[in-house]
């Protein structure tokens, strides 16, 4: 029985270690508060069962096993529970057997375009952390249209007049509620590493581009999405765009004001989301519902607060994978790397010139055995999660060794600051006068 500020919880007693699932911290995002800023959860007077994954947030429909990432990551029902607007939850993977331990804890921030996912995909796992003395939480946020919708109304309704961002409101939330409640389960609120793949790693790097987290996060791990001038960041994501978009799903909704879209059933909204992308996608270049420059959550691009120095002087870890995102073919031919992979090591050099805190560059470029996808986007999480015998694919014991070798580097980072340590050497910061980046595999599993 583990004992929070809002009540007390019963979890899963595994072999080392406890797990719980479908924490709430916020309350549900449904009706009047639909497209508002999450609100504290009330205190519980029962003890909560925390022992089943929650529900997702709501995203597009998709069948298990239909396309490629429904066949690597969505093919067991088990983990794909359905989409809802009650999804604010997390859940806790922890080692300790009491609340004195004080251990490091690792805060993960799924991706999925900002769209889809969910904290409780099979390739997300506790165990292997806790193994290694680190306590693992995952987070549901609200998700494209419930979580970064902007529009006039809202803007209007609100004291600072803006709107969207809904989603990294969610993440700052749960990041608060793990802060103040995290040593009930043996963790060390001053010692939060946050760290996320894809949107989850442009999501971290929000967080800590943002006023709003304060001096809740240690360190910052960004897979496959953080960088500087990387070809995803963009400066000119600002509320008013956002605003426009909005004004667009009002119009295809057919409605005439903020409490008739508010009305809408979730159904209803799910069903103008094809049309609302047909209509925004071409002209946003890219993600059409993300984080925007609101004047509160973030006060600038993310390349223009990194030129300033204005986000957290801490160590942080970042890389990209060999067949990852904006690597094209004639990149391939050329033998050049893209724009994300440039942009990880560009972050770096920034970071020595505004900060004193190192950062760490890394290059994924395993090509997975079973087809030939190679060393895809997310191809990583297999590894950084130890989870290799949940997939498909004929695994073999060198990816073991990898998988590994990861681990002790991320836990390592999430203790220290530095992935050096336990089963880690040689792996230095990059800096100008040493632009080193670590290869996944390296020379020694060759």
């Amino acid at each position: 029985m583990t004992v929070t500020k809002k009540g007390r919880i019963e979890g899963i007693q595994k072999d080392g270690y406890r797990v719980y699932f479908g924490i709430p911290y916020a309350k549900p995002p449904v009706g009047s508060l639909r497209w508002k800023a999450p609100q504290e959860t009330e205190a519980w007077e029962d003890v909560l069962c925390a022992k089943s994954f929650p529900s997702r947030s709501m995203q597009m429909g998709e069948k298990p096993g239909d396309e490629f990432y429904g066949k690597e990551f969505r093919d067991e029902p088990a983990y794909v529970t359905q989409p809802s607007e009650d999804s604010l939850y997390l859940n806790i993977w922890t080692p300790a057997e009491s609340g004195e331990e004080k251990l490091p804890v690792a805060f993960w921030i799924h991706g999925g375009a900002f769209l889809g996912g969910c904290g409780h995909e099979k390739e997300f796992d506790g165990e292997a952390y806790c193994r290694r003395g680190v306590i693992l939480v995952t987070v549901n946020y609200r998700l494209g249209i419930w979580g970064f919708l902007a529009h006039p109304w809202l803007s209007a309704e609100n004291p600072r007049h803006i709107s969207g961002n809904y989603g990294i409101l969610d993440q700052i939330a749960a990041l608060r509620w793990v802060y103040e409640n995290i040593s009930a389960f043996g963790g060390d609120p001053e010692n939060i590493t946050i760290f996320g793949q894809s949107a989850g790693a442009m999501s971290v790097q929000t967080l800590v581009s943002s006023p709003l987290t304060g001096n809740m996060i240690k360190r910052a791990i960004m897979q496959s999405g953080g960088g500087y001038a990387n070809g995803l960041n963009r400066d000119d994501f600002t509320l008013q765009v956002q605003e426009s978009y909005g004004q667009i799903f009002s119009e295809l909704a057919g409605v005439a004001n903020l409490e008739e879209m508010r009305s809408l059933p979730a159904e209803r909204v799910m069903e103008l989301f094809g049309p609302f992308m047909e209509k925004v996608f071409p002209l946003s270049r890219g993600l059409f519902l993300a984080p925007n420059i609101d004047g509160y959550v973030l006060c600038g691009g993310y390349d223009a607060l990194a030129d300033q120095g204005k986000i957290k002087d801490i160590p942080y870890l970042l890389g990209s994978t060999k067949d990852d995102i904006l690597v094209t073919p004639e990149l391939k031919a050329k033998g050049e790397y893209s724009a994300l992979y440039k942009g990880c090591i560009a972050f770096a050099l920034k970071r020595e010139k505004t900060g004193t805190a190192p950062s760490y560059v890394y290059y994924f470029k395993r090509d997975l055995p079973g087809d030939d996808a190679g060393a895809f986007h997310s191809s990583e999480l297999w590894y950084t999660f130890g989870t290799l015998k949940r997939a498909w694919r004929p695994f073999t014991g060198y990816d073991d060794a990898l998988s590994e070798e990861m681990l002790a580097c991320w836990t390592n980072f999430m203790k220290t600051g530095s992935p050096e340590g336990e089963g880690v050497a040689g792996w230095r910061p990059c800096t100008e006068a040493d632009p080193y980046v670590k290869q996944f595999p390296g020379d020694e599993l060759n």
